[in-house]
């Protein structure tokens, strides 16, 4: 199929329409599911369950029945070997955060991801529990829907978005559907000092990225020699956190060690709503989508005096 049928609008659509349709029959499968089989992978705190794989058996086998020619890459069937390519290629997380859903912790989501030429160019992220919904098409915008409740923060002003309406479960629940950001024109990104971000620790709990990671922390936070930033926010999910960057929940989000399937789908949900993804280290202005090594941040004015200042804090290299 020539290149430029992989890109054109109404396939991108179709892809993204059918997207969401798995995303809420995954939702179904992890909300009713009780994760009792636990195993681990690399060490203790990397953990897989068998809804993880029964989901991602779902997902696979109703993607490669509607696309057989389009590669598939997912988190419980790549190997060592699987790689990243040019090919037109569904890139699926069945559960991030499954540590959290092992706990019960409700931040947890289904990411999923269409790429062609090494781009994501669909993003569908949805977390079951909180009936959010993350949807960006490359060139389109990107979206939340979710369920209005009621708040003393104010809902900004919004439209009626044209994209399907996505996963119901609420009986009697008023659906919105948001452009990200959602404050918009974004507040202006005004350093460090004033910033909330998200970090993770990983699975990987020794090493020299692990003192890396160590040592950036308390360079973020600390009073003392410190940028003193807001808040650090350590919640379990790369997906998620994206797309609360997307929001403009968060002003930034900083991790390494992740993999192409958690960052896929909110790669194109981020960069949709007009915030940037560079990489960890400092100068890595055009990141892979299998670098492993990301920083995210939001819309708003002064964004590359915020990814150098964040840059000038990081205690060293990540190397993966």
């Amino acid at each position: 199929m020539p290149e430029e049928i992989f890109q054109s609008e109404a396939h991108l659509k179709e892809i993204h329409d059918f997207l969401i349709e798995l995303a809420r029959q995954a939702g179904e499968m992890i909300t009713s599911a009780h994760p009792s089989t636990v195993d681990t992978k690399k060490n203790s705190s990397d953990l897989v369950t068998e809804t993880d794989k029964s989901v991602e058996d779902m997902i696979s086998t109703s993607l490669k029945s509607a696309y057989p020619d389009y590669s598939f890459l997912g988190e419980e069937s790549s190997t060592s070997t699987s790689k990243f390519t040019s090919a037109p290629t569904f890139i699926v997380d069945p559960i991030d955060g499954t540590t959290n859903f092992v706990h019960t912790f409700p931040y947890v989501s289904i990411s999923l991801a269409f790429a062609t030429e090494y781009k994501p160019v669909v993003g569908v992220v949805y977390n079951p529990f909180t009936q959010k919904l993350y949807t960006a098409i490359s060139g389109h915008g990107a979206f939340l829907t979710c369920p209005r409740i009621p708040t003393s923060f104010p809902y900004p002003t919004g439209f009626e978005s044209t994209i399907p309406e996505g996963p119901r479960h609420i009986e009697g629940a008023e659906y919105l559907t948001r452009r990200l950001p959602l404050r918009n024109p974004p507040q202006p990104l005004t350093g460090l000092r004033e910033a909330l971000l998200a970090i993770e620790w990983g699975s990987e709990r020794s090493g020299s990225n692990w003192d890396v990671k160590v040592d950036t922390f308390p360079a973020l936070a600390g009073e003392k020699n410190g940028a003193m930033v807001h808040s650090l926010r350590s919640l379990g999910s790369a997906a998620l956190n994206m797309c609360s960057v997307a929001a403009g929940e968060l002003d930034g989000y900083w991790e390494g060690g992740c993999w192409s399937w958690d960052v896929a789908a909110g790669w194109v949900v981020v960069t949709e709503a007009g915030g940037l993804v560079v990489g960890g280290n400092r100068g890595e202005w055009k990141p892979k989508v299998d670098g492993r090594r990301y920083l995210v941040v939001r819309a708003g004015e002064r964004g590359r005096e915020f990814v150098e200042e964040f840059w000038a804090r990081v205690a060293g290299q990540l190397d993966y």
